[in-house]
């Protein structure tokens, strides 16, 4: 990812504290069998919800101007799923409260960018994986449209649509289905769609 335009002007905090809000609503949803697949062929619903859990908990440590890497992808051991989101997003909301840290230097698994930008990465995990979740569960597959399709343009410009593979570290642009709302345009355009597998 690059870092200009829109990541450079707007707040993505009260963004992504929306999209975790949402998230944590579908977890309150959960059947009460968690290896069902996903759209997302490497996790089933449970280790996609460990992947949201660490996706904050990493999201708090860049914050902090932590490693990044020392944080899991994948948080195991948990029973209560929303109360594990809530308390992850409230620990990583207590670190980006200063205004400094928005435009401070972090590094992130992309690269170094503002603190700005890694949240609008943050932001943009939080709704294609929480798409994927509602797909998997069977649950409304749209956050805030408002929301997504903010998401969306800084996802078309900063995640390019070539060469994907090792470097940038999404599956092909999936051509959207008719009709298909702002949610689900940001996850196809992340390369999910969804066919599990």
């Amino acid at each position: 990812m690059q870092d200009e335009g829109m990541t450079t002007t707007t707040d993505p905090r009260p963004l992504y504290d929306r999209a975790l809000t949402w998230v944590r609503s579908l977890a309150t949803g959960l059947p009460a069998e968690l290896s069902a697949p996903t759209p997302c062929a490497e996790f089933d619903v449970r280790t996609l919800l460990g992947h949201l859990v660490a996706t904050v908990d990493r999201a708090r440590v860049v914050g902090e101007g932590g490693d990044v890497f020392s944080c899991p992808l994948v948080v195991t051991g948990v029973e209560d799923w929303p109360g594990a989101l809530a308390g992850a997003a409230e620990k990583m909301q207590a670190v980006w409260q200063d205004d400094a840290v928005l435009d401070r230097e972090v590094t992130v698994p992309w690269g170094k960018v503002s603190g700005r930008a890694a949240l609008w990465g943050y932001l943009n995990e939080a709704l294609v994986h929480g798409w994927d979740l509602a797909v998997a569960i069977g649950a409304d597959e749209e956050a805030d449209p408002e929301l997504a399709e903010a998401a969306l343009t800084v996802a078309k410009q900063f995640i390019p649509a070539e060469h994907r593979g090792d470097q940038i570290p999404f599956a092909p642009v999936v051509a959207p289905r008719p009709g298909a709302g702002p949610t689900e345009r940001l996850a196809n355009w992340s390369g999910h769609h969804r066919q599990a597998g």
